[in-house]
């Protein structure tokens, strides 16, 4: 008959999520104002006004691609790098000198995965310079980082909506991408998700999100427990 600590340690080997791998704008840390700003204030140097509609155009995607429509509604009158360059530079300013604060049932649930002692992962199309700027202020609030991996949008070939960076958490865990669950806020990370085999909880946060297969929509993290994760994949 197996000892206690080899039955205690197959059960843990078998039990899923194995990882929880968090987007971090909008579903960890409510950024999405600060980016609407930093935005407003890059477009107002080249007499644009920038509109809520015009920002929810970007949001979850990449930066490069974001720079690249705001130059082209400001007429090129700047290029996608100058504009890229201004927008990273404002945010982590901003990051770095205003308080972060979490989204609703984020920090819970990252407390409960610790103490379950679950590997949890933070998944970002922003770049390293702002997730840094960002764990800066989750380690004060914590105590310490509460990530065993960090993946940032630039250092990879490619960000969401490809599965590269959540493919690349998983890895890094050495979990299987379908052992894990992904939780995102916008419809890019919600298809860099799936596509990657990982079950995926969205949060709406600035934008809607449309039902889909595979996906599961909650109003809120709040509402979201170990436990729940845990009966996605008891379906």
């Amino acid at each position: 008959m197996p000892s206690s600590s080899i039955s205690v340690a197959a059960a843990r080997s078998t039990v899923r999520p194995r990882a929880i791998l968090f987007d971090m704008d909008g579903l960890l840390v409510e950024t999405e104002s600060t980016w609407h700003r930093a935005e407003s204030s890059v477009m107002a140097e080249v007499g644009v006004a920038w509109t809520q509609a015009l920002a929810h155009q970007f949001v979850g995607g990449p930066i490069s691609q974001a720079a690249e429509i705001m130059a082209g509604i400001a007429g090129h009158r700047v290029s996608a790098a100058e504009i890229e360059t201004s927008l990273v530079d404002l945010m982590e300013h901003l990051l770095v000198t205003e308080p972060i604060h979490w989204r609703p049932g984020a920090r819970e649930l990252l407390v409960e995965a610790a103490a379950e002692e679950i590997p949890c992962a933070l998944v970002s199309n922003s770049y390293r310079r702002l997730m840094n700027a960002v764990l800066v202020a989750i380690e004060t609030d914590l105590g310490r980082v509460p990530f065993s991996t960090t993946v940032a949008a630039d250092e990879l070939s490619a960000g969401k909506p490809s599965p590269i960076p959540y493919l690349t958490a998983a890895a890094r865990l050495e979990c299987r991408p379908e052992d894990c669950v992904v939780l995102e806020d916008s419809s890019v990370g919600v298809t860099a998700g799936l596509a990657s085999g990982a079950r995926v909880v969205g949060v709406p946060n600035v934008v809607p999100l449309e039902p889909q297969p595979g996906l599961v929509i909650v109003s809120s993290l709040a509402e979201v427990s170990l436990a729940d994760l845990r009966a996605l994949f008891m379906a």
